[in-house]
């Protein structure tokens, strides 16, 4: 796992949002699903979402929502991020549910917020909602999988 100086030459866009061992990340949207989807025999057809307005974004108890991260991530090749949720999130009953980003990724990470609260929970665009340990990875290729921005 890196440490704060290796991040900010590493990510030097984040550098406002290091922390000793790792990259908060901050809120930028939240959706809803508004539609099926499905993955079989390795084909996918991802749900059509539905961008609630910002900047308050109201989780309803029981529901869950896509979210986006600002700004865009790009993963150097040679490493690889894990993804973990802020703990004050957690003490509220809210969870986000991530995966690993790869090594040479660049895009808009997308992660799912789930209220398993009975309440709702009120968050603002621009909170951090989880934080990005980043750890190097030996013998890797990049990853050029169909969610790669250019």
């Amino acid at each position: 796992m890196l440490g704060e100086k290796e991040l900010i030459k590493l990510f030097p866009d984040f550098k406002e949002l290091v922390q000793p061992s790792g990259i908060d990340l901050r809120l930028e949207n939240v959706f809803i699903q508004k539609s099926a989807g499905f993955l079989m025999d390795n084909q996918k057809n991802l749900p059509e979402l539905e961008k609630l307005e910002p900047p308050i974004y109201t989780l309803k108890p029981k529901t869950a929502y896509s979210v986006t991260i600002e700004p865009k991530m790009k993963i150097p090749k040679g490493y690889a991020q894990l993804y973990l949720p802020r703990s004050t999130l957690n003490r509220s009953f809210i969870s986000v549910h991530t995966a690993v980003g790869d090594p040479g990724f660049y895009g808009t990470l997308q992660f799912l917020l789930y209220n398993y609260g009975e309440f709702d929970y009120t968050i603002k665009q621009g909170e951090r909602i989880a934080q990005a340990v980043v750890f190097p990875v030996t013998g890797s290729g990049e990853y050029n999988g169909s969610y790669q921005e250019e």
